[in-house]
């Protein structure tokens, strides 16, 4: 296998066309073809197939996927380390939400402007699995709030406490009682914005609602925490945000508190393979989001389980 074998086979899968494909490479449609026909005649496999929307990788270019990501990488990477004089530099791609975005990585990205002016780094907003595009290469690491537990291929560090709230919109029932049940809850319609979070599967499943099961009007799902918030705002129903991205919409009375204290203990979250070789500018990405949130809470905020 060759890289630009490897560079052809990912792009056509990530952009679905040869011909679009061809247009990123900067090379002829025909030679994009020919590198990924060599490419599976070399693995005896065929790695992509043509279809009415577009081109999608086999099963066998799924599994190839993370490995030719991880060549192209690690490529790139010792390409850049022969030139290196020493100082970490390169581009770390970034998970996050919109939230932590705002309120927790902006005095991380800063800390590494100033003391690391060789390390870019690009912010990508999350999609339904976070985890799952670290492990395929798609993302060098990835920010999420969630409760700490073992996860399988990734190194995980847990940065600070990240409590949630249960907010509804003004006039909303859920406001009215000073204590709220589950059984009330139940009758709310839920906003959901991510549904990988495992505080949000049990969430719903101390409701009542599992895959398949309970009234499916009373479930919304949006695909960002900004969305949510409007939405409940709006009146739609009830989500359960991290404090730190409702603190301002309840400070101006748009979003309300509701009288449910959640069970769920979850912090922020950052992410690596745990197979990836070392990128220096990934090493002092996790210690700068050590150190720059740590500067930016109190000790109380950064305890973990």
């Amino acid at each position: 296998m060759e890289l630009p074998q490897l560079e052809a086979f990912v792009t056509v899968a990530e952009v679905g066309s040869f011909t679009r494909a061809a247009a990123r490479l900067s090379v002829s449609q025909p030679t994009v073809t020919s590198r990924i026909k060599t490419l599976e005649q070399q693995l005896e496999t065929r790695l992509l197939e043509r279809l009415p929307a577009g081109v999608r990788p086999t099963s066998a270019g799924v599994q190839l996927l993370p490995y030719a990501r991880e060549i192209m990488s690690l490529t790139a990477r010792a390409r850049r380390a022969v030139r290196s004089d020493g100082e970490p530099h390169g581009r770390v791609h970034v998970g996050t939400v919109g939230a932590l975005t705002t309120h927790r990585l902006l005095p991380v990205v800063e800390y590494l402007y100033l003391r690391y002016p060789k390390v870019q780094v690009s912010m990508h907003a999350l999609g339904g699995d976070p985890l799952g595009e670290v492990r395929d290469g798609r993302l060098d690491c990835a920010f999420f709030v969630d409760t700490v537990q073992s996860r399988e291929d990734v190194e995980v560090r847990v940065l600070c406490r990240e409590p949630l709230l249960l907010v509804a919109g003004r006039g909303h029932f859920l406001l009215g009682p000073d204590t709220v049940t589950a059984a009330q809850l139940g009758r709310s319609t839920l906003i959901r914005c991510d549904r990988s979070a495992s505080h949000q599967v049990d969430f719903e499943r101390m409701l009542g609602w599992t895959d398949g099961a309970g009234d499916s009007a009373r479930l919304i799902e949006l695909d960002s925490i900004d969305a949510a918030k409007r939405g409940v705002a709006n009146g739609m129903g009830m989500a359960l945000l991290p404090e730190v991205a409702v603190a301002e919409e309840l400070a101006s009375g748009e979003l309300h508190r509701v009288a449910w204290t959640s069970p769920f203990e979850t912090f922020t979250q950052i992410a690596w393979r745990a197979e990836g070789l070392g990128n220096p500018a990934l090493d002092v990405l996790v210690g700068a989001a050590t150190q720059a949130i740590s500067e930016q809470l109190g000790d109380d905020e950064l305890l973990a389980a």
